[in-house]
């Protein structure tokens, strides 16, 4: 039999398949001891990599090996225990072999006609996530790349659902992710219509601030079409007042979205239900299994409470496909949302929960929850550092800021970036940072389930260190 360009033999096929596997499994087996970070500058990489693509093939071997050390050490490690920047992602190994298998199987699950059983096992994680936000029956959704394309699927909706009025304006906490701004502008709100709504003191909407905001924009002609709430503020953690902002949306007739792209997943623990309450009266909530449901990227979720939404936006039934009529009157992602040709995202949440259980992915969010509070527990009694907000659903912002120091903003901003980077630099962990109420405030996400209380506390120590010598220098000076 003669081997066509593009193929490989089966024994090939099975040793590069397997050098790949044991190069995951070593990397896995070493993370904890490396650091939480390693990047290179574009000069040195360009001159290793920018280079014409080979006339003749490689050794595929040798060509893995170079992914291998050259290319892919030099990035964030997000699934490193240590890593408390951002939003950290910290895949199963279940969720990493389905992504290769969904590849390796080449499934487009857009229609019923290209993968049913894929749709099927789509479905079936839809309706877990479904349960477990309180959604009603009739609520449907699909999976996307992330929390910003499941935000624009859902404000398309929205606009649709509204009648696509003109001089339309959105909400959104000064709180909320940027991808809410972006999806408004990408429906068509144009910049000057998207309302920033202040926050409280807890750093949630300020809802007398939202009504008058409403109010404005109604008197002035503007058509109000949709509130964002934040269901754990990317920055803070924090959690909008769900049920109010329910009440009001519904009495005035504006479509609400709840950001729950890593807070959602709390909800499969009961502090996190309780948290959560009111989550399951908004029109739509974005979800990424990416981050706090241990999946490895892309994994994004869009619900909505009337899964008839998605289809009068999106369904369109072009001659191309007429051959889809097979599987008539079932579902058909590709009518849900932007994308036609969709990877099989929902598998490696399936064969995740197949594998482990449910038990087991509640006590790693729950891990994250408790290992936060224990965070903050530390940093309220340290002398030499200050809260800043109320831990919420895993994050925890605080900063150094003695008890007896006698130094202004700009001297303790100063002290804090210089903490920042010395852990940055110095430390296996990374932290973020962000600002609140324009103060500087160091941020930690805890939501890995490799993470102990050993990675928290000794990086929560390495802070005090930096912040004493930093304040010293600082006095010497």
């Amino acid at each position: 039999m003669t081997q066509r360009d593009l193929e490989m033999a089966p024994d090939q096929m099975r040793d590069l398949a397997r050098m790949a596997a044991d190069l995951l499994v070593e990397r896995s087996a070493k993370l904890p001891a490396g650091g939480a970070w390693d990047g290179e500058f574009r000069e040195a990489l360009a001159a290793a990599l920018m280079q014409d693509p080979p006339e003749s093939g490689r050794p595929a071997q040798d060509v893995l090996e170079q992914a291998a050390t050259e290319i892919l050490p030099y990035a964030a490690r997000l699934d490193h225990p240590r890593f408390f920047g951002f939003v950290p992602s910290s895949p199963t190994w279940p969720g990493v072999i389905a992504d290769f298998l969904a590849a390796g199987f080449n499934i487009n699950a857009v229609t019923w006609l290209t993968g049913s059983g894929p749709s099927q096992v789509e479905l079936v994680v839809i309706e877990w996530f479904r349960r477990w936000l309180g959604y009603p029956e009739g609520a449907g959704g699909l999976f996307t790349s992330g929390g910003s394309v499941s935000t624009v699927d859902a404000f398309v909706a929205a606009r649709e659902a509204a009648g696509h009025p003109e001089r339309a304006t959105v909400y959104m906490g000064d709180q909320g992710h940027v991808a809410l701004r972006r999806a408004a502008t990408t429906i068509g709100v144009r910049p000057e219509c998207v309302r920033t709504v202040t926050s409280d003191g807890l750093f949630r909407m300020d809802m007398d601030a939202l009504k008058q905001a409403v109010a404005d924009d109604r008197a002035a002609g503007f058509h109000p079409i949709i509130v964002c709430a934040s269901a754990g503020a990317v920055g803070t953690g924090a959690i909008d007042p769900l049920e109010e902002m329910a009440d009001f949306c519904e009495s005035e007739g504006i479509w609400l979205h709840a950001d729950a792209a890593y807070g959602g997943f709390a909800a499969v623990t009961d502090e996190g239900r309780r948290l959560l309450a009111g989550i399951e009266r908004a029109d739509s909530i974005g979800l990424d299994p990416h981050k706090w449901f241990f999946q490895p990227y892309e994994a994004g979720c869009l619900l909505v409470k009337d899964a008839s939404t998605l289809q009068d936006a999106f369904a369109v039934r072009p001659d191309i496909l007429q051959d889809t009529i097979w599987g008539a009157n079932h579902p058909n992602f590709g009518d849900r949302g932007m994308q036609v040709s969709r990877s099989f995202r929902a598998l490696k949440v399936w064969m995740s929960v197949q594998v482990f259980g449910m038990a087991a992915f509640r006590s790693a969010v729950a891990k994250g929850i408790d290992l936060a509070a224990r965070a903050e527990a530390h940093v309220r009694a340290s002398p030499s550092l200050e809260l800043l907000s109320p831990t919420s659903l895993g994050i925890v912002c605080f900063r150094v800021n003695p008890e007896d120091a006698e130094v202004g903003e700009e001297a303790l901003e100063k002290v804090n970036r210089t903490v920042l980077a010395r852990v940055f630099w110095e430390e296996p962990a990374l932290v973020s940072s962000t600002l609140l109420w324009g103060r500087f405030a160091l941020r930690m996400c805890i939501l890995n389930h490799t993470t102990e209380w050993e990675d928290v506390r000794e990086t929560l120590e390495a802070v005090e260190r930096f912040g004493r010598e930093a304040l010293a220098a600082q006095a010497a000076s």
